[in-house]
């Protein structure tokens, strides 16, 4: 075995995290079928199926599509597809060569539109392939009169099916379409949208109501009653002994409570407003006692730390803004998790929220208006000047009425007196917390409404980003055109073409803990892949491993690892109790290439999906079928495989030329 120059990967190693959560599209229904689905659309899903890299299924709708009579050339030419996508010859069941075979039969051309010529095309290079005599020129002129959709799917699907003399010339139009399309349509700018959630509408958390005790309401309502009573007892007195002076005294100091209770009103609402955010605003711990926050709170609380961190202000250090923020981000989580609290726990939903929220906090740091608060909740002099000139006047005019009130009724006088004090400070007192309450109120209401708008504003511009989100079958054709310019990269430094590689397989893993999404019914998509190539020459395997930026569509520097066939000893793929499958290909040197091809922690299926069903179409798109039918005849008789194999399909094309009986295959 040639030493590689880097140690057996173990992409298992780097996916081992769990817990990390997983977008379903549940707004999507581009792979559900529902049970008594028409012909026409279990086509149409097939076909979505096919575009999605799992042939496996789409030949399964398609099948069902054609027995309850929906044949049209279009069906054909997708079937015929369907069934040799991503396999060779030597892969088909007795069944399905003998479909291959009878094609005759099987299929019915009608009509001269261009899926009746792509069948022709595909007819033609089947009967081709193996041939020495075959007039290669001529297939590649009718290859590349056909529509450019046509020719495109069967330059996709046909690649591992052919051998033989049209083997590198099919490659070499395989890879320029390959190469033309790998950043097509705004891949680039794109990608990342796949992987977003669609977003839930903005909530934001509504302010508390008034809800003032009744105790208060009744000392407000009989303190009122009693000094106001009191206030024309004395009053009385005065009047009956002619005191005149002492009634505007009276009147003064009546008018400078009132002056003044307006004023302490709004000074005490501002400073006790102004206090409170600065309190929540303030960096560090917080400074009152409150309840932990739950598993919802907690995931929120990640996502700001996380957004913050990231949407740091010009010049400041990461540390710094995340404990200057600290308060902030609390209050906000808060107010977010409280909105969402009966949505579930998928923050992700609303993600796009607490991304906006985060990155409006540092426009506002840097233009300087976070703290615009306290200047708006600042007492304005004039305010300041009325609670205490009021005071004064009521001080002034209540000292003027009392001596007066005491000397024209005696005890009587001291008891109004008392009555008025007493009484009015209770009633000042308890209408100024229903007050304050009522102020608190429309104060948040504001806020909440100023918020709700900003929200708004916002979720329609995400919405407006995500308008071009690419569909499933749109990614599957990316990650193939990836994984031929790997495989390009790959025969280019073993100095190879494609006629010397015997045979190729190839395998799409999770790299490590990377985002990842799928439509209901359809398969896994990540961000980041873990790619393995495998050729089998004369000479042996050649492993080509390489991890893919998916979004970008560039790649790490490959690792690559040599072998003889007779160092492979097993091949599986192992599933555990958490239902994780686990691709293995072990050497006798004990080295084992692992890849985690379903990990433990993926989301419950839809509430009409089959979970078995959907690792199946993962794994039938990341190549796993054609890999493990390469690999495990490897295992099994090392070497040998190769002529065994070809020796299997010299038999099937004998009996397909020859049948044995004289009659065509059922």
């Amino acid at each position: 075995m040639t030493p590689p120059q880097d140690a057996a990967t173990n992409v298992a190693a780097d996916s081992s995290q769990v817990g990390v959560q997983g977008i379903v599209h549940g707004d999507v229904h581009y792979y559900a079928v529902a049970p008594d689905a028409p012909a026409e659309k279990r086509f149409e899903i097939g076909a979505r199926f096919l575009e999605g890299g799992a042939a496996g299924r789409a030949l399964e709708l398609i099948d069902e599509a054609r027995a309850l009579g929906y044949v049209t050339n279009k069906v054909c030419f997708h079937w015929l597809l369907a069934l040799v996508s991503g396999r060779t010859r030597q892969e088909l069941s007795a069944r399905e060569a003998a479909r291959l075979r009878d094609l005759d039969r099987s299929l019915t051309i009608t009509g001269d539109d261009s899926w009746a010529d792509g069948v022709r095309v595909v007819r033609r290079l089947l009967d081709a392939a193996g041939k020495t005599d075959a007039d290669i020129r001529v297939l590649m002129k009718e290859l590349d009169e056909l529509r450019p959709t046509q020719r495109g799917m069967i330059l996709r699907h046909m690649e591992v099916f052919l051998d033989g003399p049209l083997k590198d010339q099919m490659w070499r139009l395989v890879l320029q379409r390959a190469c033309d399309d790998q950043l097509s349509d705004g891949r680039k700018d794109r990608v990342w949208k796949f992987f977003q959630p669609e977003p839930v509408l903005p909530r934001v958390r509504q302010p508390a109501p008034v809800a003032v005790p009744g105790a208060t309401w009744v000392r407000a309502v009989a303190g009122t009653i009693v000094s106001v009573a009191a206030t024309g007892h004395i009053g009385l007195l005065l009047a009956q002994n002619g005191q005149v002076p002492a009634l505007l005294a009276c009147v003064l100091g009546v008018a400078g409570a009132c002056v003044a209770g307006r004023a302490g009103l709004e000074w005490r609402f501002r400073s006790g407003r102004r206090r409170a955010i600065d309190e929540a605003y303030a960096p560090g711990p917080p400074r009152r006692t409150s309840p932990p926050p739950d598993r919802l709170a907690k995931r929120v609380d990640r996502q700001f730390t996380h957004y913050l961190g990231k949407y740091v202000p010009y010049g400041m250090d990461r540390e710094t803004w995340l404990t200057w923020t600290a308060g902030i981000r609390r209050r906000m989580r808060d107010e977010v998790a409280d909105a969402y609290r009966d949505t579930g726990d998928k923050v992700e939903e609303f993600n796009w929220l607490i991304r906006h929220r985060a990155g409006r906090l540092r426009c506002q740091w840097e233009r300087g208006t976070l703290w615009n608060y306290r200047r708006e909740l600042a007492t304005p002099p004039r305010v300041m000047a009325a609670a205490v000139f009021g005071t004064l006047a009521c001080a002034a005019g209540g000292a003027w009425v009392a001596g007066e009130a005491v000397r024209a009724g005696g005890l009587v006088g001291i008891r109004s007196i008392a009555l008025v004090v007493v009484a009015g400070w209770v009633a000042g007192r308890s209408w100024m917390l229903i007050a304050l309450a009522h102020r608190r109120y429309a104060a948040d209401q504001a806020e909440t409404e100023k918020l709700e708008k900003d929200s708004e504003e916002a979720y329609a511009q995400w919405k407006d980003r995500l308008k071009d989100k690419p569909d499933d079958g749109e990614m599957a054709v990316w990650l193939d055109c990836d994984r031929k310019v790997l495989l390009e990269q790959a025969l280019r430094h073993y100095q190879l073409k494609m006629s010397d590689v015997v045979a190729h397989a190839f395998i799409e893993a999770r790299s490590g803990s990377a985002t990842r999404a799928r439509v209901p019914g359809g398969p896994w998509r990540y961000r980041r892949y873990q790619l393995m190539i495998f050729l089998l020459t004369a000479d042996g395997v050649r492993q080509w491993n390489a991890v893919l930026d998916f979004p970008e569509g560039t790649f790490d520097e490959p690792q690559r690892l040599n072998y003889r066939y007779e160092a492979v000893t097993t091949v599986r793929v192992r599933q555990e109790k958490s239902k994780a499958r686990t691709f293995e290909l072990s050497l006798m040197d004990g080295q084992k290439i692992t890849a985690q091809m379903i990990g433990p922690e993926m989301e419950e299926p839809q509430q009409a999906e089959d979970s078995e069903a959907v690792s199946e179409v993962t794994l039938d798109a990341a190549g796993l079928r054609h890999t493990l039918h390469v690999l495990e005849g490897v295992a099994a008789e090392g070497k040998a495989w190769m002529t065994l194999d070809r020796h299997r399909g010299d038999t099937r094309r004998e009996n397909r030329d020859h049948p044995p009986d004289g009659r065509p295959a059922p």
